[in-house]
Formats: structure tokens, sequence, C-alpha cells
């Protein structure tokens, strides 16, 4: 008899997600302008500041995704809720630059403790073998996080200052996500090694001898796609100006969220029999593509718009493969490990990428630039198409 995906758990999961990538992620770009003037900094200093947090981000998600497996991803984030709250508080009565960024530490770190890759593991803990297609419903309904939080952040900010929405935003994880976590973890889900032994285990397809090059080169093509995503996004509008498109980022911005929620939804519908790995090639074609579409057809604003789509479905579908591939190549023992160390090198990468891609634009040009961009996507291509291989 075939499981059903665990509905009530997946969207009690959605809520957090939204709450979580809202608050701790796409609200610090609508908010920086004000911080930078409470702290007498340049915007540049403090989105460098957000990439360092993100560093120290990535170099403690090993260890959490150790923790993921060890007392189980539902007690995690229950804890992680807590913090992320602690977090934002503290950067809203930051008094100083040191204590301002150390608050944004604790932020990013938090975010390892309540975004996707816990959310992932606590799927695969739950139901090990319908875990992909609740990790596709899951990514669906998180998917409208930036459509809900930017217009939320932006009519709250109208009226408050930038730290008064931050201790809005902490009410918001003590008091909806903290209560949601702690009902997941009592639903027999809080400890990994219990949860992995009364539910079926999932068993990867990679032989044994071949799973440490097998999982190099995943992460590889994985942490590939991010940098591109990640660097393409954040330079977005002086990549668009630089190429005579400066008037069609508002339309891009459009086009980009519902692009990636629609490849989701696509996928869920018709995609139920698509092995994880060929769904993670589709991926890894459609990011560098988009690029490619930009680079090509510059400054043709039907151009832009196709960029905008083809870009926008694989970062949607990154989201979704990250979590199956994983599962697929190697099951679901240690699931929360290899999350934790996917997080890491994807973390770092997408901190670095966005001033990587600023040197290169002012000192060899945009359009070269974009070529090099499109070019490390393509061998993202080659690193999960090579991994066929392996099996």
């Amino acid at each position: 008899m075939s499981e059903r995906v665990p509905l009530l758990a997946v969207l009690a999961l959605g809520v957090t997600q939204i709450i979580g990538y809202g608050t701790l992620y796409y609200s610090f770009s609508i908010l920086a302008p004000d911080m930078a003037v409470q702290f007498a900094w340049s915007s540049e200093w403090v989105f460098g500041a957000l990439s360092a947090a993100l560093l120290v981000g990535g170099l403690t998600a090993p260890w959490l995704g150790v923790l993921f497996d060890r007392i189980g991803a539902a007690r995690v984030m229950t804890i992680g809720s807590f913090v992320a709250a602690a977090a934002l508080a503290a950067c809203a009565f930051a008094p100083n630059k040191a204590a301002y960024v150390a608050a944004l530490v604790a932020i990013e770190v938090s975010a390892n403790l309540v975004q996707y890759g816990a959310a992932f593991a606590l799927l695969v803990q739950i139901r090990p073998h319908i875990a992909s297609r609740s990790i596709t419903y899951l990514t669906l309904i998180a998917g409208f996080a930036s459509t809900i939080f930017w217009p939320i952040t932006t009519a709250l900010h109208a009226h408050f200052a930038w730290q008064n929405v931050y201790l809005v935003f902490a009410v918001l994880n003590l008091c909806i996500c903290l209560p949601i976590h702690a009902w997941l973890s009592r639903q027999g889900t809080k400890r990994g090694a219990k949860t992995s032994t009364a539910a079926p285990r999932v068993e990867g397809v990679l032989p044994p001898a071949r799973r440490r090059l097998g999982f190099a080169i995943m992460v590889t093509g994985f942490s590939l796609m991010s940098l591109v995503s990640s660097a393409i996004l954040v330079h977005l509008v002086p990549l668009l100006s630089g190429l005579g498109l400066g008037a069609t980022a508002a339309l891009v911005g459009t086009l980009f969220g519902p692009s990636q929620v629609g490849s989701r939804l696509i996928n869920m519908v018709f995609g139920k029999n698509l092995p994880a790995l060929h769904l993670a090639v589709i991926a890894s074609t459609l990011i560098p593509g988009g690029v490619l579409v930009l680079l090509l057809s510059a400054p043709s604003v039907p151009g832009a718009m196709a960029f905008a789509m083809i870009f926008g479905m694989g970062n949607g579908l990154l989201s979704i493969v990250t979590g199956t591939l994983p599962l697929h190549l190697f099951g679901s023992d240690g699931y929360g490990r290899l999350q934790g160390k996917m997080m890491a090198a994807r973390l770092i990468l997408s901190a670095l990428a966005p001033f990587v891609l600023a040197f290169a634009m002012e000192n060899i040009g945009i359009t070269p630039s974009l070529a090099i961009t499109a070019a490390l996507g393509g061998l993202s291509i080659v690193a999960l198409s090579s991994i066929a291989a392996l099996q």
C-alpha cells in the first residue's frame, strides 16, 4: 500500500518556511538602507556584514546537520525558532556596529536551523519513502515567501523603524513558528534515530564504494548553481542597466517569482515519475541557459523576459533537487548530516559570489563577466550528468 504525503505536517512546515525565509532573508534588502543610516555605514558595508554572517552560518552548517540526525530535525527547528526570535530582537536593540554584526551572524545561524535543510530532513524522518513528494509540495508552498513578505515588510516599514519591524518578526517566529515546530516534535519525530527505525529506510542507488566521489560531484554541481543564482540575483539591476535594459528590471522581478513557483507546480503535476537526477540536470541547464539568453539577446526586452522565466524556473527546481537528489543517491540514513555539508558549501559560495561578480564587472566588464558566470553554471550540467556513470 502506498503511503500518503503527511499533508498536515507539510502545510504546517509551509507556514514556518514562509515566515522563516520572509523574516530572516527577504526582509533584509528592504530594511538595509535604514540599517546603513542607523550605523553610519554605506550600503556596501551593510551587505558585506551580511556576507560575513552567511560565511559564518555556512561554517556551522555541517555541525547543525549532525544535530538533525542526532536529536531529530523537529527539535532542532523548535530551538531554531527561539534562536531566530532572540537574534532578531538582539539586532533591533544592537547599540553599536559590533553588536549588530554579531546579531546578524546569529540570524544566519538560526536560518540554518529552521529553513529548507532542516525542513527537508524532518520530512525524510517522518516518511522516508515519500519524502521526495513531500519536499516538492513544501517548496511549492514556501515559494510564496517573497511574494508575501516583500509587501508585508514594505508596509510595516512605512509606519515603523526597521528595529520595530524586526521585533514584529521576532514575535512571528516565537508565537507561530516555535509552537508549530514543537507540535511536530511531539508527533513522534523528536529523535531522528527512532524515526528512521520506525519508518522503513530508503536505500540509496549509489554503491557504497562510490558514495564519497558521488557526494563530492553532487555538492560541486549544486554549489556552482548556487554561485550563479546568488551572483546574478544580487546584481540584477546593475547587470540589466549595463546591458541597456535598466527600465525592465521591475518587469524581470515580477516574472522571476511566478516562474519559480510555476516550475515547482509543473514538476508536482507532471514530474511525479521523473528521476531526481534527471530533474537536477534540467535545473542545472535552465540556470546558465537563462544567463546565456540574457547575454545573447540584450538589449531585447522579450529576451530579458525569457531570461527571467528560464532562470526563475531553474531556481525553483534547484530548491527541490537539493532535497530529493541526496535522498535518491544516498538514502535516508544520515540524511541530515549530508544536508548540513551541502548547506555549508552552498552558503559559503553564495556569500562570496556577489563580491566576485562585482569585482569582475568592474575590471573586465559586464559581458565577459556574464559569459564566465554562464560557463561556470555550464560546469554544473557536466558534474550532475556524470553522476549517472557512477550508478
